[in-house]
């Protein structure tokens, strides 16, 4: 006679980094959870109710924003969690303050917040505050304003038509690339785009991130990082955790903003993306797994209601080019210096005199011209508008103001375009001084 198998245990339906991502969305949103009425989940010195925070992060772990946590309240839920080596209390009664309870329970507290954090937040209550007290600083974003085509037209230095094809670009692709020599505005358009699309200035919707050299994929998407304890663990970059937000909240726009793109490995760092991006392969139809996931992890996929907007350098000649499998997921805009009305509208605005503001317009001009004109740059060496952008309030210190930009800020890059030719940077110096 054989002994019969012994039975496997089904796998868990959590991981402890799916709770802690709950956690930290919890912590950066401000969301109110559910009260529990017995338990509580002990995190870093902060009490969270244990169904709700499973539920949540079993909701963001399914990419499910209406699927239900399979267990009850209490110890089913408190087990799973315990699993996880997360720590499970009863809720504190409220004690009548200096009773003997409430000073055990002091003592508690603060033997806790030795090893798990600073304390949590006190509750807001009716008591009338002390009047000598501070008031607690508080890091939580305003409510977000409005924002109309008209706001946009309004500090952008690009016509209607032009922003409305920006717009067309990124609705159509999901997608967009905003190029063009440094100091055009790109990243200042990429965030406007953005709150044009969610009609309000709605920071809690955007993810911005810079690509640099030593960005990696493990950064942006999944890999191993070291944990408090010493070991290392696998932990979700920035775009899966976006793409959870968005898949949760389906009828809202969620954006990626990518600042100087192509100074990263781009293609290293998107790993999935490069398929994923496409409008034809968003949704969990289209979900594939990703390399360091483990078995029991759900399937990867972009939502449909995430943009992405990049801005790319094209000045800088240590960037290698986009190859063409990435440049096919995206729509371009190129952005030019704008020297024209918008700025000098703004320079009158700031009653820049007329008659330095003009100097300003023509001699940037025809700078550019000389820097479009060389066989060593191009047009995509000319400098940008954005220097001027922020003029001083009194209008005595106008000249000063401009004097100190082009010698400080002008000058320096002139000198690295025409590092073998000092004499012809000095005397681009001189003509832009007033």
């Amino acid at each position: 006679m054989t002994d019969a198998p012994a039975p496997t245990s089904a796998p868990p339906l959590l991981t402890r980094e799916q709770v802690l991502r709950a956690l930290r969305l919890v912590e950066r949103e401000g969301r109110q959870l559910p009260p529990s009425t017995v338990y509580e989940l002990l995190y870093r010195g902060r009490r969270y109710p244990p169904r709700a925070v499973a539920e949540l992060a079993y909701r963001l772990a399914q990419a499910d924003p209406k699927i239900r946590w399979p267990h009850a309240a209490g110890q089913p839920t408190n087990a799973a969690l315990e699993a996880l080596d997360f720590t499970i209390v009863a809720k504190r009664p409220v004690l009548a303050a200096g009773s003997v309870q409430d000073q055990s329970q002091a003592a508690e507290q603060q033997a806790e917040n030795l090893y798990t954090g600073p304390p949590a937040p006190e509750q807001a209550t009716d008591k009338e505050p002390d009047a000598v007290a501070e008031p607690a600083a508080t890091y939580t974003n305003p409510p977000p304003a409005p924002y109309t085509e008209k706001d946009a037209l309004a500090e952008l230095f690009i016509s209607k038509p032009e922003l409305d094809a920006a717009l067309a670009g990124l609705r159509r692709r999901r997608a967009l690339l905003l190029q063009g020599p440094p100091g055009t505005g790109k990243t200042f358009l990429a965030r406007r785009l953005a709150w044009l699309l969610l009609g309000a200035q709605d920071e809690q919707r955007i993810e911005l991130v810079q690509f640099h050299p030593s960005y990696s994929y493990e950064d942006f998407v999944l890999g191993f990082r070291p944990g408090a304890g010493g070991q290392f663990g696998l932990v979700e970059g920035v775009l899966p955790l976006l793409c959870q937000r968005a898949a949760i909240d389906p009828q809202k726009p969620y954006f990626l903003l990518i600042d100087e793109l192509n100074r990263g490995n781009v293609a290293r760092i998107f790993g999935e993306l490069l398929v994923l991006l496409e409008p034809t392969q968003r949704g969990p139809a289209h979900a594939l797994r990703l390399p360091y996931a483990p078995p029991e992890a759900p399937l990867f996929f972009v939502p449909d209601n995430l943009y992405v907007i990049g801005t790319l350098n094209l000045a800088d000649r240590s960037l290698a080019p986009l190859d063409y499998a990435l440049r096919r997921r995206f729509a371009f805009v190129n952005m030019r210096p704008q020297f024209g009305g918008t700025l000098q509208l703004l320079l009158h605005e700031a009653q820049v005199p007329g008659k330095l503001a003009a100097h300003l317009t023509e001699r940037m001009a025809e700078l550019n011209q000389a820097i479009a004109d060389d066989p060593e740059l191009g047009p995509d060496f000319a400098v940008g508008h954005s220097y001027f952008c922020d003029p001083p309030t009194n209008p005595k210190e106008a000249a000063e103001w401009l004097r100190l930009i082009f010698e400080q800020e002008i000058g320096p890059l002139l000198a690295d375009y025409w590092r073998e030719q000092p004499a012809t940077a000095a005397a681009h110096l001189r003509r832009l001084l007033p």
